[in-house]
Parts: structure tokens; C-alpha cells; sequence
């Protein structure tokens, strides 16, 4: 399974059975260019434009962007609600936390979310390998709010999104903090690559490990 960065909330997770685009961005909303790409299944986390690009992706066999437990082409994905804010959606509405299964793995994918987790959704999400997570604030929790949150799920390894980078729309990028902002506050030193891969059998860290996923 190896999993790469499109920018902004945007994954491309590749396994076995199927490929799988979290959260597609519109270029003209965000500045940022989305590749080409093509994927089995996409997952929106809400319906704003630099998260809902479905037709950025093609080949597109299965969208996911409702609540609920779905099983496609080998990938199981759960799906839960949450906000977009932490005033139950009154400023910025829903937003889903979709947690997916494949070899062997759990990956867990935030979407926008806009507030600390209660126990429910803790219990819902359960143990996770792989966590990505919004850091850049504003429109999402913030760093050091991410870092509270990074530590309730306990993940062996999580990987920062929704931040500043270079290329945003400048009205966009002047709302965002830096990612590092999200490394100095989880104290960890990060480990920056192209791509994660992973392998049925791999060992992960017994200790969280910070990934900073260049884009591709």
C-alpha cells in the first residue's frame, strides 16, 4: 500500500485491490494543481469546493460522502459524523471522519474537523495506524488542538494537512498556520519523503512517528 500527497486535504491511497482519493481539490479555489489521476473510489469529507472536486479524478467506480460502513473492491470504510467547527455546525456545518481498512492497515482521515473528540468518537474510530490530520487552524482545529487530539486517537503514525503550503491562494494561505507550527507543538522530529509505504507484515513504530508527506 503507498500512499502520496496531492496538497490540502488530498491523498491517494493505493493498494492491492483498489485505489482510493480523499477529499479532491478544486484548483480554482485553492491555486494549488491537482495531477491527474485516477481512482476506484473517492471520499468527500464535506461539500466545499477544495474538498468535493470529484471530477478532478477519473475512473471513478464508487463516491463516498455520507455517513455509514461500506465495503469496496477490498477497502472497508467507515464513515462517522462530526463538525466543521466547534459549535456543532452552526458556522461551517458537517464534516465526516472516514476511517479505512486495507491490508492490513487502518487509516484514519479527518476531513475538515473543527473540535477536540468525545469518547463516542474516539470508540468509533478506534485503533489507527495511520492518521491524517488537518493543522493549519481557522477553518479546522488548530495546531495545538491537533496535537490534543493526535494523542487521544494514539496513532503509530500521523501525517499533517490542511496547512499553509506554498502555492495556496494568498487569501487562503494568510488563514492557515505552517505545518511547522504542528511539529514544534507535537515535539517530535519529522521525517519528510514522497511516498509511505507500507507492506502486510511491516513493523510499525511503537512510538508516534511524524511524517511530513512532500507533494507529489
Amino acid at each position: 500500500m503507498d500512499i502520496i500527497y496531492y496538497g490540502h486535504s488530498c491523498f491517494k491511497i493505493s493498494g492491492k485491490s483498489a485505489s482510493l482519493v480523499t477529499d479532491p481539490f478544486d484548483p480554482e479555489s485553492t491555486g494549488l494543481k491537482l495531477p491527474k489521476t485516477s481512482a476506484d473510489i473517492v471520499t468527500c469529507s464535506h461539500t466545499h469546493s477544495d474538498h468535493n472536486f470529484v471530477s478532478g479524478v477519473s475512473d471513478v467506480h464508487k463516491l463516498v460522502q455520507n455517513p455509514g460502513e461500506y465495503e469496496i473492491r477490498g477497502i472497508s470504510i467507515l464513515a462517522f459524523p462530526s463538525f466543521h467547527d466547534d459549535t456543532h455546525g452552526t458556522e461551517r456545518g458537517e464534516n465526516i471522519i472516514y476511517v479505512y481498512e486495507l491490508e492490513g492497515f487502518r487509516i484514519a482521515h479527518l476531513g475538515d474537523l473543527g473540535h477536540k473528540l468525545d469518547d463516542t468518537m474516539l470508540s468509533n474510530i478506534g485503533d489507527i495506524d495511520v492518521l491524517m490530520i488537518p493543522v493549519g487552524g481557522t477553518y479546522t482545529i488548530d495546531a495545538e488542538t491537533a496535537v490534543q487530539v493526535t494523542q487521544a486517537i494514539e496513532p503509530r503514525i500521523v501525517i499533517p494537512m490542511h496547512f499553509r503550503s506554498p502555492g495556496l491562494k494568498a487569501e487562503l494561505a494568510e488563514k492557515l498556520q505552517p505545518v511547522d507550527d504542528f511539529i514544534k507543538a507535537l515535539g517530535r522530529t519529522e521525517e519528510h519523503t514522497k511516498k509511505l509505504s507500507l507492506k502486510q507484515g511491516t513493523l510499525l513504530p511503537e512510538d508516534l512517528k511524524l511524517i511530513i508527506l512532500d507533494r507529489s
